[in-house]
């Protein structure tokens, strides 16, 4: 069967940019997990519906309006719980409530029928094109890219940021930047598995891997392999049984985390030492 789906130039296209969105996320989702910011992917996921329904109303492109919109409400996000006046997680129900309703409501008054929403809330990554593939990449080498250069800084201010402050690293450029790179690579990830559940990617790979992990570099390394088998194993399911593929996807990354959770070793939800 693998063989005769490899022979679908869709599922070509399928494979290749769900695997560049996959490590991406696993990457991003192992410094998520450890700075305990995994609803912070849930509101930056769900304003990309207000920014693509802006694109809509605009006349302009799609994907670049959500873009612009998502990276903005993630530094509205930073700037608002870094002021100390309003915690992080209200912070980001506020954002969360607000987008999702301004998206909406711009689709109404937009008075176009958007045929593809659907693909835009739950993923069709089987109906990803060459351009996709094109917008994929670079969004993922980027970021990939800003990660390599600043991982270190990075890893010590999901540890400790008071330490890192001390230090002298700019702990605030670090901050937004995390934010805007998780806001980019949430709208790469629309097609693969569409707006309501691109939040559980950013969570679930480096959540299975905290249970094997005790230490980051295999922590790092665990996030990515299990990212990867939950893209690969849901593309499989959802063309064998002709499943949504986005759901399929998240659903393999669920049961992974489930059997690694019972597995009789790990660190149990324990944070990742340096390492």
């Amino acid at each position: 069967m693998i063989e005769e789906m490899l022979g679908f130039p869709f599922f070509q296209r399928a494979l290749v940019g769900g695997i560049l969105v996959a490590v991406t996320l696993s990457v991003l989702s192992f410094f998520i997990v450890l700075r305990r910011i995994a609803f912070i992917g849930v509101g930056i996921s769900h304003s990309a519906l207000a920014g693509v329904a802006l694109g809509l109303v605009l006349g302009v492109n799609s994907t670049a309006a959500a873009t612009v919109f998502c990276a903005l409400t993630a530094m509205l996000i930073g700037y608002i719980s870094r002021r100390g006046r309003v915690h992080e997680d209200v912070a980001i129900g506020i954002t969360f409530s607000g987008t999702m309703a301004l998206g909406v409501t711009l689709i109404a008054l937009s008075g176009r029928y958007m045929s593809n929403l659907f693909s835009y809330l739950f993923g069709s990554i089987l109906n990803i094109t060459s351009g996709d593939i094109a917008f994929m990449a670079l969004y993922c080498l980027v970021t990939l890219a800003l990660i390599a250069l600043f991982f270190r800084q990075l890893l010590l201010i999901s540890f400790n940021e008071n330490i890192a402050r001390v230090a002298g690293i700019r702990t605030g450029f670090l901050h937004y930047l995390l934010l805007v790179l998780i806001a980019i690579v949430t709208v790469a990830s629309i097609k693969l598995v569409g707006i309501i559940l691109v939040s559980a990617l950013l969570v679930l790979p480096a959540a299975t891997a905290r249970q094997l992990a005790g230490t980051y570099r295999p922590m790092l390394l665990i996030s990515v392999l299990a990212g990867v088998a939950s893209l690969l194993s849901g593309l499989v399911l959802s063309y064998r049984f002709d499943l949504p593929s986005g759901a399929t996807i998240v659903l393999c990354g669920c049961a992974l985390f489930f059997i690694c959770f019972a597995l009789p070793v790990g660190r149990r939800g324990k944070p990742a030492k340096g390492g």
